[in-house]
């Protein structure tokens, strides 16, 4: 009954019927009382988004799994301190983080948001060590500013600790797992059968072997398995204390065998490159199945391998029920040799890299531990046939491996596959990697011209998925080019019509080329996709943004925030609309929420340093706007905004430095010449500053803050009809009704000496601010649009 139960739960979860899997597993639990069947109950809520359910059922709970599976909960509901407690316990400062490669990476995701960022990178990099092929760490570690580059982290050493894990997996799951005729009547559903020899089936039903079955539970139990100490350490003394919760269950009754070791019929692989001895090759040819019982102090020793690959044990009740009817076993072992721990654990973002760490940490005990302590291979002897099997030839010796490498095959997603088969295979896929990494890599540290170009490495198949379409329009938006961002973005759309990934930055991209009809459209088709996405929201308040509707676009920005409190996008661009309602103060409280979520969103540093600096508080303006500027050095707007600071703070030569570098880096941005012809300006260059508002006026030929600042240089020269000239070119180019009135006080106090001449300033700031709004660099401004003379300007 309980076989049949957890086989009905697991197609249940195969097929995405979660609530027949609940109340079938309710029931499971209920007949069979165990920690084992609890954690696959607890997978069961949590693949249904019902995390607080899994936290009451594996609170208290000590096993591996359990741990993992109560820290995913935890982590959902926002509860890290516990999940970090659950997966380091403060009284076992040196237990093993469970569940390998995914509880390294969960732990760093909890450090990461409780701003411990080397201890995040330490267990990104753990994770990546164990597992390769796990992205999702090396994503996190290129937002962290931490990452090495892909070609050494996805190297050849990568291809061979794939290809170790694969062999060492799969020969485990041929010699510890492979099921006898009885076995195959219950299992033969999830279970792959193998003939077995005559002989060797003579004396199975002779000796009427009384093995108690193990407690599989597909990804519950092989990951639970596999989580204990696998790294050849010290195994963690709390798996074997753990109680179980019902406390009669494990009186008076012996524990299971260690190990059953069935072997096929043919040659033991373990016999590839040993001597070839009659005695020898008879051993590992015909022995007969046998168990080997260990005593307490050899337990302890291969206990971190032993306990890996069996199950945990039964009930009391089970084990009367093995006893009497010895044929009524199961086994997990699925058609293709693996386990099944992927399917139970795939409703988080952290599982679908469980089964790798899984088989990888296998790979590591398996290579580092001294396998032949208190065992041996023997020869086939009728009279002992119901000994235990020697656990030895269930692993490849040192001698032996090389040899198992090259000519073992081993079932690898439903396809048979040898050594260099998985050696070419996994090169391949690292060498994909590599390109993906390494773009994704310059993106994070703001190099966006040379991750375009590694990405046009990419095969044509891969470079037009929607996920690298979507980078790329991310590049590009960071080098201003909006017009190629729109087109990636567009691609992206038409590759992955349901993806949202990069949806913000596409919406942003529209609102800045004010192309209102199709941002409008964008944001109807995101929440019809996925309301409670928070892109969708981002996409709506900028529709309500490009109209001046500040109110309504922070409500919607709000709930990207609710939806997601750890989106940092959402958090500055609520600090945007904030600051357009001129409301400073909880503009500077959503701008540091951004920052506590992402320290490296640059996008935040400029928000606070706009704000600073229209509050004349000089010196924390330029703080902030330096922070922003390490962070993304090649920003042509934050090089010009940083100087301006620079210059408030009488440090006009570093501000001149500055400027000139902000022009180089971006030279269709006006905005740096302008600045560099105010300071020059300020320093009484008036030559030099007419030089430079020349040049400016082949860039942007229609800024009308351009000729005002001509006219006003001519005016302090006593060039007094070239300034009315450039006065009256100012009033052509149609300023705004403000604007409009001070240019024309200007004109009526001519000959008045300096009368004007902080009106004209603030005329100019205000000029630029509605003419200059096309300028800037990744996240220009929001409709604040950039300024000359200090008025705000918010990237996004």
């Amino acid at each position: 009954m309980e076989g049949i139960l957890t086989d009905c739960v697991q197609n249940s979860l195969r097929y995405f019927m979660y609530r027949n899997a609940i109340f079938l597993c309710e029931r499971l639990c209920a007949e069979f009382p165990s920690e084992v069947n609890l954690q696959l109950l607890a997978t069961c809520y949590l693949q249904n988004n019902q995390a607080y359910a899994a936290y009451n059922i594996l609170k208290g709970m000590q096993m591996a799994l359990s741990r993992y599976l109560f820290a995913v909960a935890c982590y959902q509901m926002d509860l890290l301190s516990e999940a970090e407690a659950a997966l380091s316990p403060v009284n076992e400062p040196s237990a093993e983080i469970p569940n390998g490669a995914a509880g390294h990476y969960l732990m760093g995701l909890i450090y990461r948001y409780t701003d411990r960022r080397k201890n995040a990178i330490h267990h990104y990099k753990m994770a990546l060590s164990i597992d390769p092929l796990l992205w999702a760490a090396y994503e996190e570690l290129c937002m962290l500013g931490a990452a090495e580059e892909a070609t050494a982290v996805f190297s050849e050493a990568a291809a061979l600790c794939i290809q170790k894990q694969y062999l060492q997996n799969g020969l485990a799951t041929q010699n510890l797992y492979l099921p006898n005729e009885d076995r195959n009547l219950v299992s033969s559903k999830s279970a792959g059968t193998e003939d077995i020899s005559p002989r060797q089936l003579k004396h199975m039903q002779a000796n009427n072997l009384k093995d108690i079955p193990g407690n599989y539970h597909g990804a519950a139990v092989s990951a639970a398995a596999a989580s204990q100490p696998l790294n050849g350490g010290p195994s963690n003394a709390s798996f074997y204390n753990t109680p179980s919760p019902i406390t009669t269950q494990l009186s008076g009754v012996a524990p299971p065998p260690l190990c059953r070791n069935l072997q096929p019929n043919g040659p033991n692989l373990n016999m590839l490159g040993t001597d070839s001895s009659p005695k020898s090759t008879i051993s590992s040819t015909i022995q007969a199945p046998r168990r080997k019982f260990v005593d307490e102090g050899k337990l302890r020793k291969i206990s971190g391998r032993l306990f890996s690959d069996s199950g945990p044990r039964r009930s009391t009740r089970l084990a009367g029920e093995a006893g009497a009817n010895a044929n009524m076993s199961t086994t997990t072992v699925a058609g293709n040799g693996t386990t099944n721990s992927s399917k139970y654990l795939g409703g988080s973002k952290l599982s679908s890299v469980a089964l790798r760490s899984v088989t990888l940490r296998k790979g590591q005990s398996w290579a580092n531990e001294n396998i032949d302590e208190g065992m041996r291979n023997e020869p086939f002897d009728d009279s002992r046939a119901n000994t235990a099997s020697t656990v030895s030839s269930s692993f490849p010796t040192s001698d032996t491996r090389s040899a198992v490498q090259e000519g073992t095959t081993v079932p690898i997603g439903g396809t048979a596959m040898n050594g260099s088969r998985i050696m070419t295979g996994a090169s391949d896929l690292l060498g994909l990697l590599r390109i993906l990494g390494e773009g994704y890599r310059m993106s994070c540290m703001y190099r966006c011209k040379d991750a375009l170009d590694v990405y046009l490495k990419l095969p044509h198949k891969h470079y037009n998925t929607g996920w690298v379409l979507s980078q790329v329009g991310k590049a590009y938006f960071e080098v201003v080019d909006y017009l190629e961002a729109e087109r990636a973005f567009t691609l992206a759309r038409r590759a992955s019509p349901y993806s949202l990934e990069g949806m913000d930055i596409y919406s942003t991209v529209l609102y800045h080329l004010k192309e209102d009809m199709k941002l409008s459209y964008l944001a109807q088709e995101l929440i019809t996709t996925d309301r409670l996405a928070p892109q969708s929201w981002c996409a709506m308040g900028n529709c309500y943004s490009l109209q001046k509707d500040h109110e309504t676009a922070l409500k919607n920005f709000q709930r990207a925030v609710q939806l997601n409190p750890r989106f940092a996008y959402g958090h500055t661009l609520c600090g945007h609309e904030y600051v357009a309602l001129e409301d400073f103060e909880n503009g500077i409280r959503s701008y540091q929420s951004a920052l506590r979520v992402d320290a490296r969103h640059y996008n935040s540093w400029y928000g606070l340093g706009m704000v600073y600096l229209r509050q004349e508080k000089f010196e924390f303006s330029e703080h902030h706007f330096r922070m922003a500027f390490q962070i993304s050095p090649h920003s042509s707007v934050i090089m010009s905004y940083l100087g301006t600071a620079m210059h408030a703070l009488k440090r006009s030569g570093e501000a001149i430095e500055m400027m000139e570098k902000a022009i180089l880096a971006d030279k269709k941005n006006p905005l740096p010449m302008y600045q560099k012809a105010n300071i020059l300006l300020s320093l009484e260059k008036f030559d030099e500053a007419l030089e430079v508002l020349e040049e400016l006026k082949e860039y942007a030929p229609r800024e009308s803050g351009v000729y005002a600042l001509m006219g006003k240089i001519y005016k302090r020269r006593n060039m007094h009809e070239k300034a009315m000239l450039h006065f009256g070119l100012a009033l052509d180019l149609k300023p705004s009704a403000t604007d409009v009135a001070t240019i024309k006080a200007a004109i009526e106090k001519l000959h008045v000496p300096d009368e004007i001449e902080d009106n004209l300033r603030l005329l100019i700031s205000r000029s630029c601010e509605s003419d200059l709004s096309f300028v800037g660099d990744s996240h220009t401004n929001r409709g604040l649009d950039v300024t000359m003379g200090g008025e705000a300007a918010t990237l996004v």
